[in-house]
């Protein structure tokens, strides 16, 4: 059976559930409630797993905080013996406009702690990612405040459809490939 690697960005804690930083972690919270997987602690994350078509996707929500990602990362991707083309990444990005979607094969951390850290513990800037675009509306030097801010009025009413697609996206990685994947999602 092959096996993906479903990592969800974001941070432990009741504060930041509902947080922009924490789309990752709420994208494979949604999609597990969606197809009634759960989560169970594991040694550095939280994981979940999940079967289609002969595909077996581990969903892993790093405990570790988002600077030290690639712990988790790295050491499930060994565990389970899993290519790094066969990992996807799930990230918030401030340069993307809300919900806006970009899956990439490689790229840099964009100023992004947890993409900076599976970075340097991989060794490597050629892992998939999908970033999940949260804006940037916000005031210069309120960065911080905005990312750990939760979603407004206006972007919960929208989340949920975006969610809904956000699932497609990791079915279709998993079951067409990163290539066509990028081809139907990006820019939707």
């Amino acid at each position: 059976m092959k096996k993906f690697l479903i990592v969800g960005l974001g941070n432990i804690g009741s504060e930041y559930t509902n947080t922009r930083h924490n789309i990752g972690f709420k994208i494979l919270d949604y999609f597990a409630s969606k197809e009634n997987c759960s989560f169970q602690t594991m040694k550095l994350g939280d994981i979940a797993e999940y079967s289609i078509k002969g595909r077996k996707l581990i969903f892993l929500k790093p405990n570790t905080y988002m600077n030290l990602s690639g712990k988790a990362v790295k050491y499930w991707m060994e565990k389970e013996n899993i290519e790094k083309e066969n990992i996807l990444v799930i990230t918030d990005d401030l340069n993307l406009s809300f919900g806006s979607i970009r899956i990439k094969a490689k790229g840099s951390d964009g100023g992004h702690n947890g993409l900076k850290n599976i970075q340097l513990l991989l060794n490597t800037t050629e892992y998939p990612r999908f970033r999940f675009g949260i804006s940037d509306q916000f005031k210069k030097g309120q960065q911080v405040d905005y990312v750990l801010g939760e979603w407004n009025e206006d972007e919960n009413s929208k989340l949920t459809e975006r969610l809904d697609l956000s699932i497609k996206i990791i079915q279709s990685f998993a079951l067409a490939g990163l290539n066509n994947t990028m081809n139907e999602f990006n820019g939707k």
